[in-house]
Parts: structure tokens; sequence; C-alpha cells
């Protein structure tokens, strides 16, 4: 069958006949000599061959410094009549702002505001905005970057805030909030704020049963 129709398309067009048998000649040398290691234009490769030899972008890990860190004082006392001992540990000069009676919905959108709105959260102030202000009490601790001093942090007596109800309550205890004192230091940080809800145990829970 291929005999009768290569001599067809001979007596059809020489010329044409010549071309084809030169093109098919091409291919199967190509084809003979990639099989046996040599380099064949990309044009004549199969598919498979192609996505093989295709280089694979690498990624490129970045990485991400977070100049806050915040534990919890030595001092032993933690409660919601005592108040609570910090020990926040910064890379560079920040704002220890700590929310009494944190509303927990203000800051769930607090958060959102944070992440996907237009600015990021870098100030106490803007934070305060972003909570709408519901909360009890607000305390704040200027520091430097060496700075390595614990900073106590107590609801005033005169509110009569003994605990924060039963569960499932409305309310945190204590957010705690670090924040960048220098703006300069926000333009070089990808992380420019860190959030901690710390739970202490008051009239109506332990830290047990919370």
């Amino acid at each position: 069958m291929a005999a009768v129709f290569l001599i067809t398309l001979y007596e059809y067009s020489p010329l044409f006949y010549i071309t084809v048998i030169s093109l098919c000649f091409v291919v199967t040398a190509a084809m003979v000599l990639g099989w046996f290691g040599f380099d064949v234009p990309v044009i004549l490769r199969s598919s498979d061959e192609t996505e093989s030899v295709v280089p694979v972008p690498e990624k490129r890990m970045v990485q991400v410094a977070n100049p806050f860190a915040l534990e919890m004082g030595s001092s032993g006392v933690a409660s919601v009549t005592e108040g609570v001992s910090l020990l926040p540990c910064c890379l560079e000069p920040c704002v220890l702002s700590c929310y009494w009676g944190c509303g927990v919905h203000a800051l769930q959108g607090a958060l959102q505001t944070h992440q996907h709105g237009p600015s990021k959260l870098t100030t106490p102030h803007l934070f305060q905005e972003a909570l709408h202000f519901q909360y009890h009490h607000c305390q704040s601790f200027h520091m430097s970057g060496e700075d390595r001093e614990e900073h106590y942090t107590k609801m005033p007596a005169d509110l009569g805030i003994t605990d924060f109800g039963l569960l499932p309550r409305e309310r945190y205890p204590i957010v705690a909030v670090l924040t960048l004192a220098e703006s300069e230091a926000r333009d070089t940080y990808n992380i420019v704020a860190s959030v901690t809800v710390v739970h202490v145990p008051d009239d109506k829970y332990s830290l047990e049963h919370v």
C-alpha cells in the first residue's frame, strides 16, 4: 500500500516526492541520534522528552524576622484582681499595650482589619480604633530594644471587676499587643505587630477550668 502511494506520488510530482522522502529521512535520523544521546533540536523531540529537560524554577526561601517575643513574668502573681507580670523581649524599641476585658468579637474584627484592610495596625492608636474601644482598661509600656524588664499590669480597683463571666465568655481577660515604636523599624520588618491572649484566673474560673 505504501509502495503504491509512493509511485503515485512520484508520477504526480517528482519534486514533491523527493521532498517527502528527504523529510522522512531527516526525522528518522534525528530520532536515531536522539536514542544514542546526541543533542536533537527541541522541535523534533517528543512532548515527554521536552518536559523532562525543561528546568524547574527553584523556590526562594525568604527568612522573616520576628522582632517580638512575650513571656509571663517570674513574679508569680497572675489574676484578674491582682494583675499580671509580663516580660517582653523585642529586637527594636516597642510598645506593650495591655487590654483588659477586650471583647472577643472586637478582637476578631481587628485581626480581620489588620489582615485584609488597606493598612496594617502598626500603632496602639490604630489598634484601639480597630477594637472600637471595646475593652475595660488599657495600659501601655514603652521599652527599648535592650529592655529585659518585667512590666506589671493591673485593672484599677475602682472598676469593681473580679471576673469575666461564665463560659463561653464574651471578653478575654488580657490581650497583650506589641508594636514597633519607630516608623523606620516598621519599614524594615514584615511582622509589625504581635497579639497574645493571656488567660488569668478570676472568681469564676481558675486556669484549670478555662
